[in-house]
């Protein structure tokens, strides 16, 4: 097991900049996942590390060893790929056992080896088979075994799930979750599925133009973005945002976004008192949207009229779609959405109150785009 560290490491391609200045200390035996739209720098990041592509600039440590000029055989990684790369030709035996055969090790270990992992992820059956005689689920399962044989200090996995169907994804991922858990070994994760990355990782880092955006535990993600890209990517629907100005009145701080008006409570006010006249971004979750027949006890509730456009029932929740404007209609629609109790009784096209929890509200800087507060 080792602990991972990129230290202001840089990639460019000719003129273009793949990653720029990344730092994250990765702890032995966590497990981090990098997340983020395609073309963010989160697979680079990854084939760095593995010595499957230069390092333009900066160091990468594993342990207390500098990487970038260590061929990747000699790196103790092992990497799962999104196509999980099988040999067509071999067994899965075969296939799992193939990297211990390069490294010299004794047949009868290897053999032990193999079995061993077969049996713990239920492939002990499928040893004989060729991979066009498997599942695409049993195939993953094959490439992750062949990466655990090698007992390596960390594992690099690059989108190993993005080819199953939904339901084997999410049996997927519990399974890649237990088997960290049973390794403790290193895990580092790239995915574009920020439900994958939410449900997976010990800590998450979200990129986006090959800029590190901010990396923290999963709660922190969601309760605390640190900006206006981190709090709609994390988050499913992503978070409603709202042109609008902070306004004070008689001692209350308002946000007006012309088409609504809501207090922010007293004891949230103060750090935000310094902007009042000042434009800001509004940004509120979904599921801190109710109706307010069934909202929950306990909540800041600011309630908003809007109109229904579409209202998706889900079983456990109902999807709606709203829209609001002024009491003119001068200003345009503004689009937002809602998750609520399925006993809802709000129908499309019908105008009705919707409840805004303001202890679970964020706003940021128009400018900077960074969060507030």
């Amino acid at each position: 097991m080792a602990s991972v560290t990129y230290e202001h490491v840089t990639k460019r391609y000719g003129d273009t900049t793949a990653v720029h200045d990344l730092n994250i200390a990765i702890e032995d035996g966590e497990f981090l996942v990098f997340v983020g739209p395609s073309g963010c720098g989160k697979t680079t990041s990854l084939r760095m590390l593995a010595g499957l592509e230069e390092v333009s600039a900066g160091s990468i440590y594993i342990g207390d060893r500098v990487v970038n000029d260590v061929p990747p055989k000699d790196r103790d990684i092992a990497m799962v790929f999104q196509s999980y790369a099988l040999y067509p030709h071999m067994t899965v035996a075969e296939n799992m056992a193939f990297g211990l055969k390069l490294r010299g090790l004794p047949r009868a270990e290897i053999e032990s080896r193999v079995r061993g992992v077969a049996k713990r992820l239920g492939i002990e059956h499928l040893l004989h088979r060729k991979p066009k005689e498997l599942s695409g689920g049993q195939r993953q399962r094959v490439a992750v075994g062949r990466a655990i044989v090698r007992n390596p200090a960390v594992f690099l996995m690059d989108e190993p799930l993005s080819n199953l169907d939904a339901k084997l994804r999410v049996q997927a991922r519990a399974e890649i979750s237990k088997l960290h858990m049973q390794l403790g070994t290193t895990f580092i994760y790239v995915t574009h599925d920020q439900v994958e990355a939410m449900t997976m990782g010990n800590r998450i880092a979200v990129m986006k133009d090959g800029r590190l955006q901010q990396v923290d535990t999963p709660q922190a993600l969601y309760t605390r973005p640190a900006n206006l890209f981190v709090a709609g990517f994390i988050g499913s629907p992503s978070m409603n945002f709202f042109s609008a100005k902070l306004r004070e009145q008689e001692g209350t701080l308002w946000v007006d976004s012309g088409a609504f008006r809501v207090p922010i409570p007293p004891h949230q006010a103060d750090p935000y008192r310094p902007r009042a006249g000042q434009p800001v971004i509004f940004g509120i979750r979904p599921e801190n949207i109710h109706d307010p027949q069934y909202q929950p006890p306990g909540i800041q509730p600011a309630r908003v009229r809007a109109k229904v456009s579409v209202a998706e029932l889900m079983g456990h929740e109902v999807i709606l779609h709203l829209s609001t404007t002024d009491a003119e209609g001068i200003l345009p629609e503004q689009e937002f959405v809602a998750r609520v109790d399925p006993r809802t009784q709000l129908r499309v096209n019908q105008w009705a109150e919707v409840v805004f929890d303001m202890d679970r509200f964020h706003l940021f800087d128009p400018q900077t785009e960074e969060r507030l507060g």
